[in-house]
């Protein structure tokens, strides 16, 4: 199984999101990292099951949360580009590709 890398923006979404959730409602913002934790998982166990865009990025969104991760596929590793809100900022993370 390749080893996931997180782009350092990337990470910083993600935590920003659980912070984000967990001041909504106690016990959210660990349930969005348990649901990232379990998409994360899956991208591992089947990279090429989600749609790949012209950039190269594949998109798994997520069943609760309005959240995509985007990430690339190489031959050693999974490179997570972005946690994106699916209503926000839409390719803002593009940048991190090149």
């Amino acid at each position: 199984m390749k080893s996931i890398i997180i782009h350092e923006d990337a990470e910083a979404e993600l935590w920003h999101a659980v912070d984000f959730y967990e001041d909504k409602v106690p016990g959210l913002g660990l349930d969005f990292e348990k649901s990232i934790r379990i998409a994360l998982s899956s991208v591992q166990e089947a990279p090429k099951r989600w749609p790949k865009s012209k950039n190269g990025a594949r998109r798994l969104l997520l069943d609760r949360f309005p959240f995509a991760i985007f990430y690339i596929e190489y031959t050693d590793f999974i490179w997570v580009i972005a946690f994106a809100h699916t209503s926000r900022k839409p390719f803002y993370w593009k940048k991190r590709i090149f």
